[in-house]
This record gives structure tokens, C-alpha cells and sequence, in this order.
């Protein structure tokens, strides 16, 4: 590292540590010696449970303070100095009123604790594509989640070498009042302020906080995407490989796809990221994608060696696990894992446990932190330092009715219609009620870090850069009928349409025309021994254009929400669509 940038490094610190007050500060290298110092620390409080060591050795149960355990979006604000460039979708507070609101707040916020100085580098070692960000917290474990999620320590001050260009995070716990309570992001300085929660994304700031927020208004002004999608490989029984990217709101499968074994012979899925993708056009006109992350967070509940076994292998040794229940054999346990609780189980709480209890006995919003290396199925594309070409691009969203199970977009400006207009079912990983449907375009709706009419005409303008660009698809995997049943298996059947997506990709099969785009005929879908019904397969390609009028109201509305910075290329799309379900 260049010794004057080190010395703006320094300087920064100091002048965080005199607002904080910390006992001391210490910079983090990331090495195996300095993590197990703090995983006994943390086990010595009593805030860092060992699991049972032959089942799960080298594994953490913790507890997070039960008013703190998912993203609080109410309390993230973009602190732009115009309200218009943060936009309708997210919160603004001026730089000036976060100055006077939340800065105070970290006045002796760290007194009494350890100042931790945690260098980070998201995205391959050696890649021209990854970031550094330099986080300063008083919490272990957002330093050892940190360690697992990043690359951490001196390869990132190496890569920063004599630049300056750096994401500053600084996070504190506070006393963990939700009164106290803000994520900030500052785009024009590339900082970050987190006060008073110790959760996940709200204090894991190179998660939605850098990799998203700050990364989104960076890749928009130099010309690539920071996105919230999955990366995947997969490859057909002749060798043929096509890299996939996916976009779904949280909790609402994204981890699944991204460790599928796929239900068809012959069929290999490579996994190269589970959360975040960044895509960068390339000098042959394809759009190319690194994962930024070392490690996933995943959502634990329903995660189960049916649903998703790669994610069980991982879950072996070396992870930790935030707010799930607790067998008397100190194995952790979550709704759907597919094994029984047994006796003496304690909830997410620390609290006894039975059938008859009213909540669950892990939070539905409970994670997991483990390195994606421990996955199986992990792909050598993941270090790749050029990343790797993506032939598609999917947008997911969990609807009970009106979406069809796929279906490909006319082209790419469409095809941001298409993700521009998505809807989704809310889950527990944000705090508010469940199962709302509610407008996030491209699954950015909490993490676009800028006004989202400009993210929309961003997305058009990458397109225009690229010769060969990533087809783009809409999926929904939870299509129901009327009795509520799922019309699709899902989980490792949805390699058949991830085949059929490739398929398309490689001119091999014919489509139908509809309205909304273009949809597989019932015969080119390969359903043989997936127990999927003819009858079931025809609900979930019906496209009811009573039911679409009805949504594209409703989407017109959001459009007009969006306000005067609305591409005019997305009105004219919505007016097409409307045009063509009339006629």
C-alpha cells in the first residue's frame, strides 16, 4: 500500500476513534490466529455458542437481540444532497441533517470496546473488477462474518496499492435501540454509517450496503452493474456451458438455484455466487459477471438436504449461525430442515421450546455464514479474475398467481421492462408484514442506491454497449392453484427450465408468442419423471389477459411513481403491452 494513501487511511481512523472513544483499536489481518482470539473472546461472554464438534466442528450458534434480526429498510437512508437522486424508491436524509442527526450518535459508542480496523476486498484476487472497502466496527462478530464473506486483510490493502478509491464503512453498535437506529450511505464520498444494530446486512457493510447500494451508483457512473442476482454455470450432457445470472428478492430462492443438483441425467450445475453479481460489458460484446463474495448468508429455514442438499454439505463445519434453534445435543435446528427437533430443544431465544408454541423455534428470518468454498458444487469461474460470459439473465419473483413459469423477454429493452415492472410476495428478511405484494424492480427495491429511473436508464444503456447481449427470461416458481398447492416440484426440478432457457440461448427450440413475451410450448418443456401433471403444466403457462390488464394497472402506477426520470423507452414499452392484451 502507498504510503500516503496509508497515511489518509490512518488519519481517517483517528478521527473516527475520537468520536467513538474506543479502549483500543486493532487492525485486523485476517489470518486463522486472529479469528479463533476472537471466536474464544466471544465464547468466554458467552455471545458465541461452540456447536457439538463431531456433527458441526469449528461451528457458532449466536443471538442476536431480539429487536434486531433482519434488514430495517425503514431506517436506510441514501444520503445524496438532492432528494431527486436518491429517487421515490428510497429514504433521503441530507449529508447536512445526517451530520446533525446521526453522526452525534457515535459520540463514546465504542467506549469500553475494541475498535476494529477490517481492510476487505470483494471479487478476485488479481481481478480489475474488485473493490476494496475498509470497515471500522466495535462487534467480533461482524468481523468474523466479515471474514467469511470477504476476502480480508492484506490482499486487500495490496490491491488497493496507491489508490484511493475505497468504500468507508463505519458501524458501531451502539446500545442496539432501534431509536438509535440508522444505516446511511453517502455516494459522493463512498461512505457508510451503521448505528445501533448488529445484524446481518445492516452491519455486514461490504453486503447490501457496498456490493449494492454504494457499488450501484459507482458501476452507473463507470459504466457497469452492480446487481442483486446469483451467478451459475450450467452445463448439458455434450459439455456445452452457459453462465446464468439471477435476480430474486431475498428468502425467495436464490441460494437454492445457486447450488442446484439438477434433477436431469447428465446435467451439471457450477456455482460461482449466491447473492451479488457485477457485470462488466466486455471487449467481445458479452456482458461478464464476478461474484464479489467469499462466503453466503443464507436464509436457514426451509433450507434442507431436499430442498437444497449442497447447502447441508456446507453447513458441515466452519459456519455460524444467527438466530436458529438449538438441540439438546447443541445441533442447531430450523423449521423445515428435514430432521425432528427432539427434546430439550431452544428456541432462537434461548428459550425452552414445544410443539404447542405459538412462534417458531427458529427466526424466520434466521441465517447461516459459511464459505462458499465449502460448497460442493462451487466453480473454478468464481476466481476467475475475468469472470465469466453470461448467456442469461433471470428475473424471479414469488407470485401465487398471473406470472407463468417462464417466460423470454422480445429483446433487451423489453427485457428491463420486464424486470423493471417485477412484483414480488414479501418475506421475513425485511422487517414489516409477509406475503404483501409489493413493486421490486430487478429485486433492487432496498439496495438501488440512486433514483431508480436513472438505474432503469442505466440498464438501456448497457444494453446499447453490448453486441451479444445476455438474453433475459422472467421465472416464478411458486404458482399456485386454487386450493393453494404449488403447481411446480421446484428445488432441483428447475433444471428443466433452466434447459429450456438454454435451449432458447442456443436457437434450439421455438417459442409461442404472447403477449407478455415468449413461451415455451408445453411439449419443449423435458417433464419425464418429474411428476409434474399435464393439466398443472398448462395453469402454470396460462397467461390471463383479464388478470395482466389488471396488473398493468397496477404496474402503470408504479410507473408514475417513478416520476419525470422515467426512461420514455419503458413507457413505450408498458404502452405496447397494453396494446397487445387488448388486442
Amino acid at each position: 500500500m502507498n504510503k500516503l494513501v496509508e497515511e489518509q487511511i490512518v488519519q481517517w481512523i483517528k478521527m473516527v476513534a475520537e468520536q467513538t472513544k474506543p479502549q483500543t483499536v486493532h487492525w485486523c489481518d485476517g489470518t486463522e490466529e486472529e479469528a479463533r482470539r476472537l471466536e474464544q473472546e466471544m465464547v468466554s461472554r458467552g455471545s458465541f455458542l461452540p456447536l457439538n464438534a463431531e456433527r458441526y466442528p469449528h461451528s457458532f450458534l449466536y443471538r442476536s437481540d431480539p429487536s434486531d434480526v433482519a434488514r430495517t429498510e425503514h431506517l436506510t437512508f441514501i444520503c445524496a444532497e438532492d432528494a431527486i437522486d436518491a429517487g421515490p424508491t428510497n429514504n433521503w436524509m441530507s449529508p447536512s441533517d445526517a451530520a446533525r442527526t446521526v453522526w452525534p450518535l457515535f459520540d463514546r459508542s465504542m467506549n469500553g470496546r475494541t475498535m476494529y480496523v477490517v481492510p476487505y476486498l470483494m471479487g478476485p484476487p488479481g481481478s480489475p473488477y474488485s473493490r476494496v472497502g475498509i470497515q471500522i466496527t466495535d462487534s467480533e462478530y461482524v468481523v468474523l462474518n466479515l471474514r467469511v464473506m470477504t476476502r480480508m486483510g492484506r490482499v486487500a490493502l495490496d490491491h488497493l496499492g496507491a489508490s484511493t478509491d475505497f468504500v468507508r464503512g463505519i458501524h458501531s453498535l451502539g446500545d442496539l435501540s432501534p431509536e438509535r437506529r440508522y444505516i446511511c450511505h453517502f455516494p459522493s464520498t463512498r461512505t457508510i454509517w451503521s448505528i445501533g444494530s448488529g445484524y446481518g446486512g445492516n452491519a455486514l457493510l461490504s453486503k447490501k450496503c457496498h456490493a449494492l447500494r454504494l457499488a450501484s451508483v459507482q458501476a452507473r457512473d463507470e459504466g457497469w452493474l452492480a446487481e442483486h442476482m446469483l451467478i451459475l454455470g450450467l452445463t448439458n450432457p455434450q459439455g456445452a456451458t452457459h453462465y446464468i445470472a439471477a435476480a430474486f428478492p431475498s428468502a425467495c430462492g436464490k441460494t437454492n438455484l445457486a447450488l442446484l443438483i439438477p434433477s436431469l441425467p447428465g446435467w451439471k450445475v457450477e456455482t460461482i455466487g449466491d447473492d451479488i453479481c457485477w457485470m462488466h460489458p466486455g471487449e467481445d460484446g458479452r456482458l461478464w459477471a464476478i461474484n464479489p463474495e467469499a462466503g453466503m448468508f443464507g436464509v436457514a429455514p426451509g433450507t434442507s438436504a431436499t430442498t437444497n442438499p449442497n447447502a447441508m454439505r456446507a453447513l458441515n463445519h466452519d459456519a455460524i449461525f444467527t438466530n436458529v434453534a438449538l438441540r439438546s445435543d447443541q445441533t442447531p435446528w430450523w423449521e423445515g430442515m428435514d430432521e425432528r427437533p427432539g427434546a430439550g430443544l431452544t428456541d432462537w431465544r434461548g428459550r425452552a421450546w414445544q410443539k404447542e408454541s405459538q412462534e417458531p423455534a427458529a427466526h424466520p428470518n434466521s441465517r447461516f455464514t459459511v464459505p462458499l468454498a465449502n460448497c460442493p458444487s462451487i466453480g473454478r469461474g468464481m476466481l476467475d479474475p475475468r469472470g465469466v460470459p453470461l448467456s442469461a439473465i433471470l428475473f424471479g419473483a414469488r407470485r401465487r398467481t398471473l406470472a407463468p413459469l417462464v417466460y423470454e423477454a422480445f429483446d433487451w429493452q423489453h427485457g428491463v421492462y420486464v424486470g423493471a415492472t417485477m412484483a414480488s410476495e414479501t418475506t421475513a428478511a425485511a422487517t414489516g408484514a409477509l406475503g404483501v405484494l409489493r413493486n421490486d424492480p430487478m429485486a433492487m427495491l432496498p439496495f438501488c442506491g440512486y433514483n431508480v429511473g436513472d438505474y432503469f436508464g442505466h440498464w438501456l444503456a448497457i444494453g446499447k454497449r453490448l453486441a451479444r447481449p445476455p438474453r433475459i427470461f422472467h421465472v416464478n416458481w411458486f404458482r399456485r392453484d386454487a386450493t393453494g398447492k404449488y403447481l411446480w416440484p421446484g428445488f432441483g426440478e428447475n433444471c428443466r427450465v433452466l434447459k429450456w432457457v438454454t435451449e432458447r440461448v442456443d436457437g434450439a427450440r421455438e417459442a409461442e408468442r404472447t403477449p407478455i413475451g415468449f413461451l415455451p410450448h408445453e411439449r419443449d418443456l423435458d417433464l419425464g419423471g418429474s411428476g409434474v401433471f399435464q393439466d398443472d403444466l398448462t395453469k402454470l403457462l396460462e397467461v390471463d389477459r383479464e388478470e395482466w390488464l389488471r396488473e398493468a394497472t397496477r404496474t402503470g402506477t408504479f410507473l408514475t411513481k417513478v416520476g419525470p426520470r422515467l426512461p420514455v423507452a419503458l413507457r413505450a414499452e408498458h404502452e405496447g403491452l397494453l396494446r397487445r392484451l387488448h388486442g
